[in-house]
């Protein structure tokens, strides 16, 4: 299912300047044993994971933090099936992100799996990645014919890339085939529509699809069976059951004027005919216009105004109270109403924003819900501008080359850093913090996508250090005393790291600390 002209997810992050994401060991399981064996760290007891973070910020600690449970190259601290087992299944709550707390984080750092690989820098890694970074052969074996992936030796292909074609007319892969089937009746060229919500993802071949169209895409799919099969691209997230409370979800995220098209089950499926029917009476009741029914497609456009739900409501379904703020999503419960357009500040509709490019570094209307935001907007683009400059120039950073697709950006506020990229061959998550103001709708009113996050220093390094890839770049910016204390937190987690003073244009006291994370593996006994 695929959301055009996305506008909010919230979910967890990690990394300022990330080059990548971590690979997986045994994608066919996921290890949360109950007790550790020698050498390796459970979850930090309380009691004294206050003294453990105080001595790794310190930099007295005179060591190395340890490996996670059993080294599995596959945890993920949101993602853990033993603590989701237990929740409760209505609305499918279960089924989200659930971090653990902050007397349960575990202080440990997640190991490369074993054989792990340079991996093979873009645009060839499109098409095919090495198999000991990410080796989950179910999703080999069973989709296969499918066209999701293949395996041949070492290499994992996409043949979803391979564009080839049956009699030279029709695309011989869904993923192609499903983009030009939207694209027969949305248009995707022209710069109205920027950004694409992809729910259920597979492995993100039909998000890869729109970079030919110029769409950023966030594609995301729940841990199911195939288990991490999402990070071949990206993470996991919210997943809900029943269809109105889906349908409205969709709603709160997608942008006025925007699109929604759901391709495969229940549209004109097989024994699922009070399913459709079921999912075209939300639709009605939300006013969304039928745009085509084309086989298992349907694409419906999101009203412009607010709701029509007072005036035909066969599901008794209800606005949302004007307190409502549709933008907030971390740790909000799923909402069982209906989110007001008119709750969000300017004009935001597909149609009503600038195009793609223009969008990029005019200030929106949001910006003006910071004080001076249009101003703050233009010094933010400038000052970036500048900043980019000298990381490519005096810190030779590989900006723009090969070497760098995957960056996040974990302090985003209007998303500056990422507008001075889009001219290089790669793509920024902006991250913001929950405790600052929430700039997340000028970023995707920009054309970018970004996510909401939360941790204190050390904990967002391990996060950091989680999603990473070995010999990755990590970027940070910030006054002395702060970048000090992130010096010593890096000799704990097995960064190399140096400190640079700033441009010599830039105001101000802050400094700039670049570190590369080191290739680690376990021996192959501990797996």
């Amino acid at each position: 299912m695929s959301s055009i002209e996305s506008s909010g997810l919230g979910m967890v992050g990690g990394g300022l300047d990330l080059k990548g994401e971590g690979g997986g060991r045994d994608g066919d399981r996921m290890l949360t044993p109950k007790s550790a064996p020698p050498g390796v760290a459970h979850l930090a007891d309380p009691k004294q994971r206050g003294g453990l973070i105080s001595l790794i910020e310190s930099g007295k600690y005179g060591k190395n933090v340890d490996v996670c449970v059993n080294g599995d190259v596959d945890y993920m601290p949101c993602e853990d099936p033993t603590r989701n087992s237990v929740l409760s299944r209505e609305m499918n709550f279960y089924r989200e992100r659930q971090c653990p707390g902050v007397d349960e984080r575990a202080v440990c750092l997640v190991p490369a799996p074993s054989g792990y690989r340079v991996p093979i820098q873009w645009p060839e890694s499109l098409h095919k990645i090495w198999h000991e970074n990410m080796p989950y052969n179910k999703i080999a074996d069973r989709k296969g014919h499918q066209g999701w992936m293949k395996r041949d030796g070492p290499i994992l292909f996409f043949p979803g890339w391979v564009r080839t074609y049956v009699s030279d007319e029709i695309p011989h892969t869904h993923s192609i085939y499903r983009a030009n089937q939207y694209n027969t009746f949305i248009s995707m060229v022209g710069g109205a529509l920027r950004t694409a919500l992809d729910m259920g993802c597979g492995v993100a071949s039909f998000g890869g699809h729109l970079l030919d169209e110029n769409i950023l895409t966030l594609s995301f799919a729940p841990r199911d069976s195939h288990k991490s099969q999402i990070q071949f691209f990206l993470f996991g997230e919210r997943n809900t059951g029943l269809y109105a409370t889906y349908f409205m979800e969709v709603d709160r995220l997608l942008r006025p004027g925007g699109y929604l098209a759901i391709s495969g089950p229940p549209v004109q499926w097989a024994k699922q005919d009070k399913e459709w029917a079921d999912l075209q009476a939300v639709a009605r009741a939300l006013c969304y216009e039928l745009i085509v029914v084309d086989g298992n497609t349907v694409i419906w456009k999101k009203p412009v105004g607010d709701s029509c739900l007072q005036n035909q409501n066969e599901l008794g379904l209800e606005l949302c109270d004007d307190s409502d703020d549709p933008s907030s999503a971390w740790y909000v419960k799923l909402k069982k109403c209906v989110s007001q357009a008119s709750a969000i500040k300017g004009d935001i509709a597909v149609g009503a924003i600038p195009k793609w490019p223009q969008r990029l570094k005019q200030a929106p209307s949001r910006a003006t819900l910071i004080k001076n935001g249009n101003d703050v907007f233009e010094a933010d683009t400038r000052r970036w501008e500048r900043r980019i400059s000298y990381y490519k120039n005096s810190l030779n950073l590989k900006l723009g080359t090969s070497a760098v697709r995957n960056v996040m950006d974990m302090n985003a506020f209007f998303g500056g850093f990422a507008a001075s990229l889009t001219s290089d061959s790669l793509w920024v998550m902006n991250v913001v913090a929950d405790r600052k103001p929430s700039t997340l709708g000028v970023i995707f009113d920009r054309g970018l996508i970004g996510v909401y996050h939360d941790c204190n220093l050390v904990d967002v390094m391990i996060e950091m250090d989680r999603l990473l890839r070995p010999e990755g770049t990590v970027v940070v910016r910030d006054s002395p005393e702060i970048i000090a204390k992130i010096d010593r937190i890096t000799s704990s987690i097995r960064w190399k790291s140096t400190v640079h003073d700033k441009e010599p244009e830039s105001q101000g006291r802050e400094r700039i600390l670049v570190a590369t994370k080191t290739l680690w593996t376990l021996p192959s006994s501990s797996h």
